[in-house]
Order: C-alpha cells, then structure tokens, then sequence
C-alpha cells in the first residue's frame, strides 16, 4: 500500500538545482553505493542536469516532506550531472551499456546492490506529464519491493 501525500505538500517554484557540475568517478559510483548498502539503504543514483524541466521537476517532488522522509528512511540519492551529454555519461555503462542519453535516468537497486528498475529507469523523462503522486508510487514500488523480499530473506 503506497503512502499519499499530504494535500498540503505543494511543488516550490522554481523547481531546485541539485545537480552541481562534478565529475563522478566509477570508484565513486561503486563507493556509494557500498556506503548505502552497508547502512541498509538502498542506492537510488539520478542522472540529470539543471537546464532539464522534468530532472528540476522530479527533485522538487524529491524534496517534499513525505517523500523526503520517507527516502531518507529506506535509500540515499546520488545525483550525476551529464552537463550538455559531455560530464559523466560514460557510467550509463555502469547500469545498462545501451543508454546513450535522455535524462533524467533513475536507477534503484536492491540491499544486495543489484539493480531492480532496468525496464523503467527512464520513466521520469517524462516527469512533467505525471502526478506528484505518481513520482513518490513509482519510488515506493521499488522500495517497497525491497522492504518484503528483505523480509522473506
């Protein structure tokens, strides 16, 4: 059962800029995700940039205090800048060797660091055609995915 969001909870405008013009390296990459893993977290790592509407769009969802909560309860988010396609488009590899571009990308993986949203980690190209709701289900279903199959473990 997903959590709704509260009716007060509303999208500040302008949307924020999380993404801050880094270079992430794969030892990085893999850090964080060994970091998140070992505080029973599950690794949620976004790809975007500040120029794109449906990456800002996304974050504020992200920065709502129920969603925002409830991330910080079960995952840590790492966000990677791709600039104009020229900074970091080369750990797309890291998750699918087929990803060229188009952003944002999302990726979730499991307490055991496997990746567990491959056929849909680029859903939120299209953010701004979905509900808030929608964004905060979509991040549920694969956390809550995780929360059972840990539980039968």
């Amino acid at each position: 059962m997903n959590i709704a969001l509260n009716p007060s909870e509303f999208l500040n405008s302008p949307h924020p800029e999380p993404y801050l013009e880094t270079m992430v390296s794969k030892q990085e990459l893999q850090e964080f995700i060994n970091k998140t893993i070992e505080q029973s977290k599950q690794p949620i790592i976004i790809f975007g940039a500040n120029w794109c509407p449906d990456a800002r769009l996304l974050e504020g969802v992200l920065q709502l205090p129920s969603v925002k909560s409830f991330i910080a309860e079960y995952a840590n988010i790492l966000h990677i800048d791709v600039g104009e396609y020229e900074r970091n488009t080369d750990l797309f590899s890291f998750f699918d060797s087929v990803i060229k571009d188009g952003i944002p990308r999302v990726f979730v993986m499991d307490l055991s660091g496997q990746l567990i949203n491959l056929e849909t980690n680029d859903v939120m190209r299209k953010a701004r055609e979905l509900s808030t709701q929608e964004i905060f289900d979509y991040f549920q279903k694969f956390i809550d995915s995780n929360k059972t199959n840990s539980g039968n473990a």
